[in-house]
């Protein structure tokens, strides 16, 4: 005898009010899948013979999951969260299984415009989370079978679902970011214009450099490349001093003649300190002048520059603006060396000593481009009398 247990009436009602095709298709696993041979009714109850296909308890087990699906409001809010991100998720990897078969094929286009499609499909749909998922893992995918226009481009749109969503700034995120760049060409525009928006975005939207764990990632992978000037820049607005030093004694080392080794630490200490930064100014100085080959054990040094810059720095703890000028005046041969010493000490001497701004002269050339970019960072903290401080000064 074949017998075929069906679901509760509140159940089947339930499922064919809400079309829930999860719980449809439980009600059709029950209703035609549960077969009992020589199954016995006893006071209302149902008992399975040894062939049956679903034993009793199992049958009870998958209608209570079919009325907790089909009655959403019994359905407790984390539930119903991680259910609703198992199947999302399911979606995704469906979807990326897809796409990565139709660019193993060698279909890059049709591949590209389907990312496309799927992007601006989740992000009418709110499902932030998804598009930067799917675009992130496509980005790496065409990476890695070196479409480096469409790897770009959809580095692009999950900087994009970034700005949309107000994703919270996480190192994971940051991480993420700064692999994709690692992967871009260095020579291309798109790298550009791609740390250009992390940057903001990493800052959320402000008018700052960017977030500095995010600067520490983007100076190792330049590093990495050998792109020295990139790499420093990126360090002085991170808080990785030891990176910075260890990275300038192999820039010394490869590209810089053996009289400049006190220059290179000289000029990064100096702008540090620009940057209101004496944390990082001390750590680089010392990490710099311990490692670096062609610099004898220290304090003092051989090199008068390398002097100054620890006087400074001592100074600078000590606050006393007599002990700073009477330095200044001091080490003006080891100044002269480079003229933007002077300049970066003038602004020094306004951070940490009170020195009063001097008038803005008209620089001209070289010069005058350098005094006119750069240094504007981290100003807005302190108010409308740091507002009105001297020229910014170039940090590159």
């Amino acid at each position: 005898m074949t017998v075929k247990l069906r679901p509760s009436a509140t159940v089947r009602a339930a499922a064919m009010r809400r079309r829930d095709k999860y719980c449809l298709a439980i009600f059709k696993t029950i209703t035609y899948g549960t077969t009992l041979r020589r199954a016995r009714f006893r006071s209302g109850g149902v008992r399975a013979g040894a062939g049956s296909r679903f034993r009793r308890s199992t049958w009870f087990a998958l209608s209570t999951l079919a009325e907790r699906c089909c009655k959403g409001a019994t359905m407790s809010e984390p539930e119903s969260l991680r259910c609703s991100s198992v199947r999302n998720r399911g979606g995704v990897q469906r979807v990326e299984g897809k796409l990565r078969a139709s660019v193993e094929k060698g279909d890059y286009y049709e591949a590209h415009q389907m990312y496309r499609t799927l992007f601006f499909r989740y992000m009418s749909q709110a499902k932030h989370a998804e598009a930067r998922e799917l675009m992130y893992n496509g980005a790496l995918l065409f990476f890695s079978y070196n479409q480096q226009n469409s790897a770009a481009d959809l580095s692009m749109l999950v900087l994009e679902v970034l700005e949309k969503s107000d994703t919270k700034v996480e190192d994971e995120i940051l991480e993420s970011l700064a692999k994709l760049f690692s992967l871009m060409d260095p020579n291309s525009p798109e790298r550009a214009a791609f740390v250009s928006r992390a940057l903001k975005w990493s800052t959320g939207g402000s008018s700052k450099l960017g977030h500095p764990k995010f600067h520490q990632l983007l100076a190792v992978t330049l590093w990495k490349e050998q792109n020295y000037s990139e790499s420093r820049y990126h360090f002085l607005h991170s808080s990785d001093g030891e990176g910075c030093a260890q990275m300038l004694v192999e820039y010394s080392a490869s590209r810089g003649f053996r009289s400049e080794v006190d220059m290179f630490v000289a000029q990064a200490v100096l702008q540090f300190l620009c940057l209101k930064n004496k944390n990082s100014a001390s750590v680089v100085f010392s990490t710099y002048t311990e490692k670096h080959p062609s610099i004898e054990k220290g304090p003092p040094f051989v090199q008068p520059l390398l002097n100054f810059i620890w006087f400074l720095l001592l100074a600078v703890d000590g606050g006393k603006l007599t002990v700073f000028t009477v330095l200044c005046e001091q080490y003006q041969p080891s100044l002269k060396r480079d003229p933007m010493y002077n300049e970066y000490l003038d602004r020094i001497g306004q951070v940490f000593f009170g020195v009063p701004p001097k008038q803005s002269p008209s620089y001209g050339g070289l010069l005058g481009n350098l005094l006119n970019s750069l240094m504007g960072s981290g100003e807005e903290d302190d108010g409308a009398e740091e507002a009105q401080d001297s020229s910014p000064i170039e940090l590159d």
